[in-house]
């Protein structure tokens, strides 16, 4: 048999248990509050060659539907996003909310809600995210979920380094959801010189212990949102399930 992580939802589907509400707080692999930062930038609303097909906003919105409520019974969850807004187009970094208890159906409407718009300040977001968690003093959880490059100067790889250097405990996770090539990339420093994977925000779970999950698919997303964000719990299990590809 082989020693692998399953989560605290899917452990207790197994048993046949239902919760009869919210797990605590320090539910093993949960005590730890997260900051899940959310890619509204317009990419996210483009419409390919099949005019029919659902652009990733649409397809986001569903998994979010999918995954979060699974998630935020055990975690405390708060949510940035960046794209969208009044000011100019790499300042639009909104914190919607810090984490707090049971936030699935706040996390839902506020995507569901979002209207893409603006690029994509990847390290800046990240970085507030963290100031967010108070990254200097407590434990904390970053989960990025991006579908490109930064566009707007800004540098993950260097950000990562910091982060790792100063903070008390923090990891980001990030899930490239159908990422693409991005025209804005002149506006990447890092771009250039970062060849490990599609996007340059990979640099931020290199440094910090994280994981980069490449997704295509709504499936794959929502599995994603439910690893990253999810509660291990060690189990055992003959056969380890489908692995997510990981750039």
């Amino acid at each position: 048999m082989s020693l692998r992580l399953i989560s605290l939802p899917v452990l207790a589907a197994c048993l046949g248990l239902v919760p009869m509400g919210p797990a605590p707080h320090a539910a093993t692999g949960c005590a730890t509050d997260a900051m899940l930062v959310f890619d509204g930038s317009a990419s996210m609303a483009e419409i390919g060659f099949d005019t029919q097909a659902a652009t990733r906003i649409m397809e986001a919105r569903d998994a979010m539907r999918r995954a979060m409520p699974e998630i935020a019974p055990y975690r405390r969850v708060g949510l940035i996003t960046y794209g969208p807004g009044p000011n100019d187009a790499c300042d639009n970094i909104d914190l919607r909310f810090a984490p707090m208890s049971d936030a699935a159906a706040r996390v839902v409407a506020e995507v569901e809600a979002l209207r893409p718009g603006g690029l994509t300040p990847l390290a800046e977001s990240v970085r507030a995210a963290a100031e967010v968690l108070e990254y200097r003093k407590h434990p904390g959880l970053v989960v990025l979920v991006t579908d490109g490059n930064e566009t707007c100067g800004g540098r993950p790889c260097a950000l990562g380094r910091e982060l790792a250097a100063e903070a008390r405990d923090i990891t980001v996770h990030v899930i490239g959801f159908r990422v693409v090539v991005d025209f804005f990339s002149w506006d990447s420093p890092e771009a250039d010189s970062y060849t490990q994977g599609k996007t340059v925000a990979k640099c931020l779970s290199d440094a910090t212990g994280g994981i980069y999950v490449s997704t295509e698919t709504v499936d794959e997303l929502a599995a994603a949102l439910r690893e990253t964000l999810g509660c291990p719990l060690v189990g055992w299990n003959k056969a380890p399930g489908p692995a997510l590809p990981r750039g």
